[in-house]
């Protein structure tokens, strides 16, 4: 038998007091007068040896009394583990509120079952212990230790919320609380253990005991709509868009008659019928036709019960008014290249001398266009660089008289290959990449009928493996013509050979030239953000604005607040922290007026609903320092916490001891008399 506070069994030295009382307590005898003494002996013995057993019983039942008192006070335990919790403990509780604990146990739902295990775990403990409840919004307020009657006031608080946590970052959540504390770090977590969320790692800390409370439904069937995205980096007016909606059938049975529509700007329509297989996933293309600018909000739906938080998908796409190109000129202005742009409604170009660039506006356009230059200085290097490196795309078609050495500074610091060798000689274009991005879906086959192009005077290329080169177009004696690379978020294009048509014959060539530069102009590696997940992209990137004054941006929707701003030069990102917990459309505004459209929608993780088996829980267990507690316990579960952490609590039967004894005692006193 072990004691949780052995510093009360000093108070045994107590029970010397009713025996010295006992002992020196002498009685008073009142004389009596017999009119025969011959019977005075016999009554004397008789009255001093009945007065003896009582008194001796009295004491006995009174040192019982206060012995079991004592002991009580000293919490006696037998241990039944080989870890007994002793002194103060710092618990904390995880309740999982994730959609998944709507779903329903002996139709009672896993959140309501969950709530009132944590009580039950909370009341287990002593109220000198200290308490930590913590659920998937990670609430600044869940960061603190807090008393028994806030936890159970906390616990009474918890509703169901988007947000979803795996189990490390739970427990490594409930390390944080634990880290100025000594005394027993005690953490129970309930949940549903789905798989998806099940990741535990090596970086558990070993001190803390971790009890995992599995409450687990019947399971259910779900088809869920994973993401959706644009096919095309910019989407474009009055062209046909492709939209690219993931589909997925997370149960073992396959999914019949899965009806997938969408509704954009205010009108519903249907996209397809299809049969899902057990456990797959599959993509289908919706065509997307905006007749307009500007951002357009679209909805993809599926009917499918009873899982329905992930049946829908709010996007947004924004459609450009134009795409702007800038031609920095070394001489005139290129008449082909005017004429292209010129022939194409959406797009615009605006044509400066190398000496007249207005550097404050290059993040304006969409694509700048080097042309016949014959040096390029260093501030317009350092300039393009900058703009290439945040979203541009950059195309330089060298003068044929350029200066190599200042090129190659300027496609050095872009990680490009540089100018090798001047050449002047006939060199006809053979290899075109049909599988790059600006020729994809060009042609719908090629073949010897196409017109490549031809030039008689150019640069070879150095051929440097560290440059990520990809080349679109090449000669037949194995040069390039034309390449990319990436940098940043953009792309460089370069083409060996000069756009005149003296020495090139691209711009004569319109089934290359026109759709090269079109493509070219969106190519950005920068996608357009089409959507955000609660929980996960808490940051909105947008570009700064001009104003004067102090900027204030707001974002208005399902909840309405004023997101934390980080302005960086051309950019600005806007936290939003844990603003957002419902899923739809939102407008970023600034002072005002409308500047974005937003789409949030609810975490797709626990989407697959399968869940760890206890086995399953028990095999990792030995493996990682936690707990598989039996949540089929009900009433008595405080009981069970509490032989889990003490063994078997014995202060109960001492104190009924206790007052046992002083009832024996009193039942002496009364029918014992002298």
């Amino acid at each position: 038998m072990h004691f949780l506070y052995p510093n009360f069994l000093w108070a045994l030295g107590a029970l010397a007091i009713p025996i010295i009382i006992h002992l020196f307590y002498f009685r008073r005898f009142k004389t009596v007068y017999f009119t025969n003494v011959k019977y005075l002996q016999e009554v004397k013995e008789e009255t001093s040896s009945r007065s003896r057993l009582r008194n001796l019983l009295i004491l006995i039942t009174r040192l019982l009394a206060l012995a079991s008192i004592i002991f009580a006070f000293a919490q006696p335990f037998i241990p039944t583990g080989e870890n007994v919790k002793t002194g103060n403990n710092a618990v904390s509780v995880y309740v999982d509120n994730s959609f998944s604990m709507n779903a329903e146990k002996d139709e009672i739902p896993l959140i309501d079952i969950a709530k009132e295990k944590a009580r039950q775990i909370i009341n287990a403990y002593s109220e000198t212990d200290e308490f930590q409840i913590i659920t998937n919004d990670f609430k600044a307020r869940q960061q603190r230790l807090i008393s028994k009657e806030d936890a159970l006031t906390a616990i009474d608080e918890i509703e169901v919320s988007p947000e979803v946590q795996t189990i490390t970052k739970v427990i490594n959540r409930q390390s944080q609380v634990f880290d100025t504390r000594d005394e027993n770090k005690i953490a129970y977590l309930i949940s549903d253990v789905q798989s998806s969320i099940f990741d535990l790692s090596s970086s558990i800390d070993s001190t803390i005991e971790v009890n995992i409370l599995p409450l687990q439904s019947v399971q259910e069937k779900n088809v869920s709509i994973d993401s959706a995205w644009l096919e095309s980096p910019a989407p474009l007016i009055n062209q046909n868009n492709r939209i690219l909606v993931k589909i997925s059938n997370h149960s073992n049975d396959e999914a019949e008659g899965i009806r997938l529509s969408m509704q954009i700007d205010g009108q519903e329509r249907p996209e397809g019928l299809f049969t899902i297989p057990a456990n797959t996933s599959i993509t289908d293309t919706i065509n997307f036709t905006p007749l307009k600018p500007g951002f357009h909000r679209a909805q993809l739906k599926i009917a499918d019960y009873p899982i329905q938080f992930d049946d829908s998908y709010f996007i947004t796409i924004n459609v450009p008014s134009e795409i702007n190109a800038l031609a920095i000129n070394g001489n005139q202005p290129n008449k082909y290249l005017n004429a292209l742009f010129a022939g194409l409604n959406l797009y615009k170009i605006t044509n400066v001398n190398q000496n007249g660039v207005d550097y404050s506006k290059l993040k304006e356009y969409d694509v700048i266009i080097l042309n016949d230059l014959d040096n390029i200085s260093s501030g317009l290097a350092s300039e393009l660089d900058q703009y290439v490196v945040n979203g541009g795309n950059a195309l330089v078609f060298p003068s044929a008289n350029a200066n190599i050495t200042s090129y190659n500074q300027f496609l050095n610091n872009m990680s490009a290959n540089t100018l090798d060798q001047a050449f002047e000689e006939e060199k006809v274009v053979s290899f075109l990449n049909k599988e790059e991005f600006i020729f994809k879906d060009v042609f719908e086959y090629i073949n010897n009928n196409v017109t490549l192009p031809k030039t008689n005077r150019g640069f070879t290329l150095t051929n440097y493996q560290s440059r990520a080169e990809e080349t679109i177009l090449g000669y037949r004696d194995g040069n390039k013509y034309l390449t990319k690379y990436k940098r940043g978020e953009g792309h460089l294009y370069l083409f060996t050979s000069p756009l005149n048509d003296q020495y090139n014959d691209l711009v004569l060539n319109a089934e290359i030239f026109v759709p090269m530069l079109y493509k070219m102009a969106i190519s950005s590696s920068k996608r357009q953000k089409i959507s955000y997940t609660i929980g996960k992209d808490n940051i909105v990137e947008t570009d700064n604005a001009s104003f004067d004054g102090e900027l204030v941006y707001q974002i208005k929707g399902q909840s309405e607040f004023i997101p934390g701003i980080t302005n960086l030069g051309n950019k600005v990102l806007l936290d939003v922290n844990d603003q957002i917990q419902q899923e739809g459309f939102y407008t970023l505004e600034l002072q005002d007026n409308t500047i974005a459209d937003l789409a949030f929608n609810y975490d797709r993780l626990e989407s697959d609903l399968s869940v760890l088996k206890t086995s399953e829980l028990e095999n990792q267990s030995q493996n990682w320092n936690f707990n598989i507690l039996d949540s089929s316990l009900t009433s008595d579960f405080s009981t069970y916490i509490n032989e889990k952490d003490k063994g078997v609590v014995l202060w109960k039967w001492f104190l009924f001891a206790s007052l046992l004894f002083l009832i024996l005692e009193t039942i002496l006193l009364r029918f014992l008399r002298e």
